[in-house]
């Protein structure tokens, strides 16, 4: 965990992977808020677009959590590649639902779907929409709490 990170070394590289990494989480974390508002600001103009930016909002939380809890073997994939997967995406929220709850696992699922169905497909209306809101706010609510 980043903590132990914070107590282990005066300088030097742990000190640069250390402030990355508190960047990266800062980065992903504001993007997921930023999603967050947009697509609410679009569920009743647009639900395709409101679609897309709730899904980007999770991905980029599942992404600022997924460094804040050090998933080294998800983030040595990303850095490898130079890119997130949606098997990485994945793996990290099964992992991080162990530590954090079901919840979000839902979530997850609740935006995934919204990638699909509302913003690919299009075929969800506002309403439904609506309806998978609240997992995502549930991931914006916990990213907040992250204090770096």
């Amino acid at each position: 965990m980043l903590l132990h990170i914070l107590f282990l070394g005066g300088g030097g590289i742990l000190r640069r992977a250390r402030d990355r990494n508190i960047e990266d989480i800062v980065r992903h974390r504001d993007l997921a808020v930023e999603f967050f508002y947009k697509g609410l600001a679009e569920i009743d103009g647009s639900p395709a677009q409101a679609s897309e930016k709730l899904y980007k909002s999770v991905e980029e939380g599942v992404k600022a959590l997924a460094i804040y809890y050090d998933l080294r073997d998800v983030l040595e994939r990303v850095g490898d590649r130079g890119r997130w997967s949606v098997r990485d995406l994945e793996d990290a929220v099964v992992r991080l639902s162990k530590i954090l709850g079901e919840w979000l696992r839902r979530a997850w699922e609740a935006a995934y779907y919204l990638h699909v169905e509302g913003f690919h497909e299009s075929r969800l209306s506002s309403a439904s929409v609506r309806e998978r809101v609240g997992g995502v706010e549930r991931v914006i609510e916990e990213i907040k709490k992250i204090t770096i």
